[in-house]
């Protein structure tokens, strides 16, 4: 996740002329799904399957992404402020509200991004929480979609929760005290035991998110500063409408392992080493259970910040072969 900076995005009047500092860039704010969703898309349609980009946080933005990498991108590529994120509109404005926002919502928002672009078939590129919806986008919609490329995929959130955890109890000086057994003694028979919020409710008490997620993200200070570098230069933040959202729609406790073996698309993992949020723990979800092929980069979370030759090269390999 991306923290939430609690300060309002800028306003997005979608009646004003739209623009991209990137030339060759098409600029779209469309109704889709039931929401206004923001995306620009960059490269020749040559024919090939374009690459949909899809950020993490959740509630975060593609606007990163792409200023740091898009001019390398070796497809025609689509970038998606995903529902409630961005330069996309509020879930207050969505016909579904934020009170229904879901992986299923996520998902449908693709499709009917991928339907309007009149691609036959999307290879979607999914970056940590991203990475959730390009697997489900592929697993669901298999005919729609040529390969599924997840980068520092989080798959797996109680697992992921516990990781946090053991990285705020190892910087406070503590003993990990894991709640999970405590949590399903007291939870009463028929109902699920919220293991998850109770150990990220903990992990967070011992360490702000912020914190917590950088010391678990980057390979060293320089990544983390040019990352925010960028973000202030962007003026996009918040994301915590979002998160929110997906929180109480049991964000924490969701396991998306038993669905990976239900991939029927090459699956192709680029990971960072350095991001202990997910690798290697939440990558071996994918590499087993979904046979994902596996390619690690000395990288932290964001490999096109520290290791930007070496993720080109693994990102042409993924849609190559």
């Amino acid at each position: 996740m991306t923290p939430d900076t609690d300060q309002p995005l800028p306003p997005f009047d979608p009646d004003s002329p739209l623009d991209s500092e990137w030339p060759d860039t098409q600029v779209q704010f469309e109704r889709l799904n039931g929401a206004d969703l923001y995306f620009e898309v960059t490269g020749e349609d040559d024919g090939a399957a374009p690459v949909v980009f899809l950020h993490g946080g959740p509630g975060y933005n593609a606007y990163s992404f792409q200023a740091m990498f898009g001019e390398r991108m070796p497809r025609r590529t689509v970038y998606l402020d995903q529902r409630g994120s961005g330069r996309s509109g509020p879930l207050e404005d969505t016909e579904q509200g934020a009170d229904t926002l879901d992986l299923d919502t996520l998902v449908g928002d693709v499709e009917a991004l991928r339907e309007f672009l009149g691609a036959e078939r999307i290879v979607p590129l999914g970056h940590g929480f991203g990475a959730l919806v390009a697997l489900e986008y592929a697993r669901r919609l298999p005919t729609r979609t040529e390969r599924v490329i997840v980068v520092n995929p989080w798959v797996h959130f109680p697992a992921l929760a516990l990781t946090l955890l053991a990285e705020a109890s190892a910087r406070r000086g503590v003993a990990l005290d894991d709640p999970a057994a405590q949590v399903r003694a007291g939870t009463p028979e028929g109902q699920h035991p919220a293991v998850g919020a109770a150990r990220i409710e903990q992990a967070f008490s011992l360490l702000n998110a912020r914190d917590l997620l950088n010391a678990l993200h980057f390979r060293d200070a320089s990544s983390r500063l040019r990352l925010e570098f960028l973000d202030a230069e962007g003026q996009l933040v918040g994301g915590g409408e979002v998160q929110q959202a997906l929180v109480n729609q049991g964000l924490w406790e969701f396991e998306y392992a038993p669905f990976l073996a239900e991939l029927r698309r090459p699956v192709y993992v680029i990971a960072g080493v350095h991001d202990r949020s997910s690798y290697p723990e939440q990558v071996e979800y994918v590499a087993d259970l979904a046979d994902g092929d596996v390619t690690v980069l000395d990288a932290g979370h964001y490999p096109w910040l520290d290791a930007e030759d070496d993720f080109a090269e693994a990102l042409e390999d993924a849609l190559r072969r």
